[in-house]
Order: structure tokens, then C-alpha cells, then sequence
């Protein structure tokens, strides 16, 4: 018989308030960090100006920043399941506080890459969906956990929506520098969600497997358990594409519209279109996952996105045509978070997953290195973006093909899962 701490400790008897309180404190998290990280693209120019090291290399310190926040999600996630998501989350807030305020200071390339790159990107991973995702499956109750993943993820979509027009904003009260820096202080308003989501997953899971009588895999074990399932490394090369959206988008799409001529104000709301539409996207596809197969709805995010691409390039570049661009993006632009998070779950539980689904996010950010660095050096090379759009429909098209053959049980009836 399970103890009547891990009893009292189940989300299944948690108060309605309780749960509320844990989605908060994680969308509110995501939202802070995330937001800050995704308007780094408006900075990007003013970096450079600044600097004088040129696009190629500004675009370097970005994409070391997406690499550098996928390597910290396994090792955040594993440290989250053993010591406590708490600690983790508030290492990780401050450590992004810190790059963010210091990043106007840096000069050089080197500087750059450890401000942006390392301890922002760093602290991002730490406080980011690997760690957050995996506190929130274990604090909520089963039959939640896909409309639960969507409000997180959620959040930092709305993170997206607020943080850039704050940025706009602050850029023309104060300069790029002092704007820059007020993100970083905005950044540890997320310091409560260290308590809220204290605890961690292997604990609850070594519970369980006790009064099974069987044995809790260590994080070896499990890792080597997900590295031979098929289906596994077809989610995690298919996040690889998801990677290289999202961060050719954040970092390069203010260059793309000024690049067609627009004013710099439309490249900011563009930003924020995708952030607003984002929470609709995250939202929608909490509540699909409940009801159809999410490889399938994975399928129909990458397909949709190729094809948006493919009409934007073919479109004349007006304000309007950018913003419903945007809008698009937005809906498909992180709504691929809850249902890999709930591939993640369905197939090895929740003992590990922030390291496991941790794996699948360092998959995203190697695309998402791909993204921000070819775009720039693209541009650079050629004064255009024509190429990267061009490898970003047939990465989309790739994407889509390859989560048809991932093996999806059917979903479990909530009672006899919590059984």
C-alpha cells in the first residue's frame, strides 16, 4: 500500500486552487524567460551597430545561445528529477537575469557567445519547457496533463506577445542598451515559481515502483531505453525541424521585413502577432491532444507551416501580408510543445521525463543552431533570405513525413491510467 504521504501528495487529491496555482507559477515562468529570449532578435542590429563584428558573427552568439539551451534541458531535467525542480528554476532565473544585463557591456564575438549564448540561453534552459513541462505533469492529474501542457506553453507564447512591444517601447524611452537591461530585471519577477514547483519526479516514482514491488530504472537505463525506441528518434529529428523554425523566426524575421523595405516597427509587432497567436495555438492543441492521435497533429503543424512559408514568398510584402504571415506561424509556432510532451509521457511515464523530453529539446535547439546561424551567414553571403526559406519548406515537408510512422497506443481511459 502506497504511504499516506505519497497519498496526501497525489495531484489526483489536490484542490482545484492548488493545481491553478502550479499552471500559473509555470506559464508565468516560461512566459518571463521565453519572452526575453525571443525578442533578443531586435537587439540584433543594435549589436551590431554597436560592435561593428558584423551579422555573421552577432548571428554566431545567437545560435550558440540556441544550441547552449537545448545541451542544459537534459541535465536540467535529470537535476530537477533527483535534487528539485525549485533549485533548478532559480539558478536558472537568475543566471538569465545576469547574461541579459551584461549583454550591452560585451564587445567582442567571445563576449557576445558567454552573455547571450551561455548564461542567458543557460538560465533559459534551466528555467525552460524540459524542467517546467515535467513539474507540471507530475503536479497535475492525468486526464489534465495535455490541456495543462497547453497553458504552459501558453505562457510563454503570451511572454512572446508582452515582452517584445516592451522592448519596442523601452528601446524609444531609453536606448537598446537600458532596454535590454530592464529585461533582465523584468526576467526575476519568476523567482516565486522556484517554490511553487518545488519537489521532484523520482521520488513519487520510487513510491510507486515500491509498492509495486518493482524496481525504478536509473537515468541511464531509461536514457538507453529511449535511444532504442524507433519512435523516439523520430520525434526527436522531427523537433529538430521545430527547432530550426522557431529560432530562424525570432532571430532573422526584424532582418527579413526590413530587408523587403518596411519600417523596423512592423518586424517588432511581427514578433508579438506570433506570441498572440501562439497562446491560441498551445491552447487548441492542449484540448486536441485529449482527442486525436498527436503524431498526426504533429504531421498537420509541420505541413501547414511549409505551406505558409511557400504563400509568403510567393506574396507582395506588405505590412498586411507579414502580420497574417505571422499570425499563422503563430498558431503552429510552439503548439508542437504539448503533444511531443505528451508523446514523451505516453511513452515512459513521468519518472524521467524531464531528461527525456529534456534529449528531445537538445533535438530542437541543434535545429534551432542551424536556424539562426544560416540565416544570418545566408544573408551575409548571398543579401538574402531566399535559400533559408527555400531549406525551411523542405525541412517542413521532412517533418511532417516522418511522425506518420511513430507508434502511438491508443489513449488510456483516465481511470484505469490513474490505476
Amino acid at each position: 500500500m502506497v504511504n499516506s504521504a505519497a497519498a496526501k501528495a497525489s495531484p489526483q487529491s489536490a484542490a482545484p486552487w492548488a493545481l491553478w496555482l502550479v499552471l500559473l507559477a509555470a506559464a508565468g515562468a516560461f512566459a518571463l524567460t521565453m519572452g526575453t529570449r525571443q525578442t533578443m532578435g531586435l537587439f540584433l542590429s543594435a549589436l551590431n551597430t554597436s560592435t561593428g563584428l558584423g551579422i555573421g558573427s552577432v548571428s554566431l552568439a545567437f545560435a550558440f545561445g540556441q544550441l547552449w539551451w537545448g545541451l542544459t534541458q537534459p541535465f536540467a531535467g535529470a537535476v530537477a528529477d533527483r535534487i528539485g525542480t525549485g533549485r533548478v528554476i532559480l539558478l536558472g532565473v537568475a543566471l538569465v537575469a545576469l547574461g541579459t544585463f551584461i549583454t550591452p557591456y560585451m564587445t567582442t564575438t567571445a563576449g557576445l557567445i558567454f552573455a547571450i549564448g551561455v548564461l542567458a540561453a543557460g538560465g533559459a534552459g534551466m528555467a525552460g519547457p524540459s524542467v517546467l513541462m515535467a513539474a507540471t505533469a507530475r503536479l497535475v492529474p492525468l486526464q489534465q496533463r495535455g490541456l495543462a501542457s497547453g497553458i504552459v506553453n501558453a505562457g510563454g507564447s503570451f511572454g512572446q506577445f508582452v515582452m517584445a512591444p516592451i522592448a519596442i517601447s523601452l528601446t524609444a524611452a531609453v536606448g537598446w542598451a537600458s532596454a535590454m537591461q530592464w529585461l533582465g530585471v523584468l526576467v526575476l519577477l519568476a523567482l516565486p515559481a522556484a517554490w511553487v514547483l518545488k519537489g521532484n519526479s523520482n521520488a513519487l516514482a520510487a513510491q510507486a515502483a515500491a509498492a509495486s514491488g518493482q524496481k525504478a530504472l536509473t537515468a541511464r537505463e531509461a536514457i538507453a531505453q529511449a535511444l532504442a525506441t524507433p519512435s523516439y528518434r523520430y520525434l526527436a529529428a522531427g523537433f529538430l525541424v521545430c527547432g530550426f523554425h522557431v529560432a530562424f523566426l525570432a532571430t532573422h524575421l526584424p532582418g527579413v521585413i526590413a530587408a523587403c523595405g518596411l519600417a523596423p516597427e512592423v518586424g517588432g509587432w511581427a514578433l508579438a502577432v506570433i506570441g498572440l497567436f501562439n497562446i491560441v495555438g498551445s491552447l487548441a492543441m492542449g484540448w486536441a491532444v485529449g482527442r486525436w492521435r498527436m503524431k498526426s497533429l504533429l504531421s498537420l503543424l509541420y505541413a501547414t507551416r511549409g505551406l505558409a512559408v511557400l504563400v509568403f514568398l510567393l506574396a507582395p510584402k506588405t505590412p498586411a501580408v507579414v502580420l497574417i504571415f505571422a499570425a499563422v506561424m503563430g498558431v503552429t509556432f510552439l503548439s508542437t510543445v504539448p503533444p511531443t510532451v505528451g508523446l514523451v509521457a505516453k511513452m515512459f511515464g513521468t519518472a524521467n521525463m524531464a531528461m527525456l523530453f529534456g534529449i528531445v529539446m537538445l533535438s530542437h535547439q541543434v535545429g534551432g543552431f542551424l536556424g539562426a546561424y544560416l540565416g544570418g551567414s545566408v544573408f551575409q553571403a548571398t543579401g538574402s533570405y531566399d535559400w533559408v526559406w527555400y531549406i525551411d519548406i523542405a525541412l517542413a515537408v521532412g517533418a511532417a513525413l516522418v511522425h506518420l510512422p511513430i507508434r502511438e497506443a491508443r489513449l488510456a481511459r483516465p481511470a484505469a491510467a490513474a490505476a
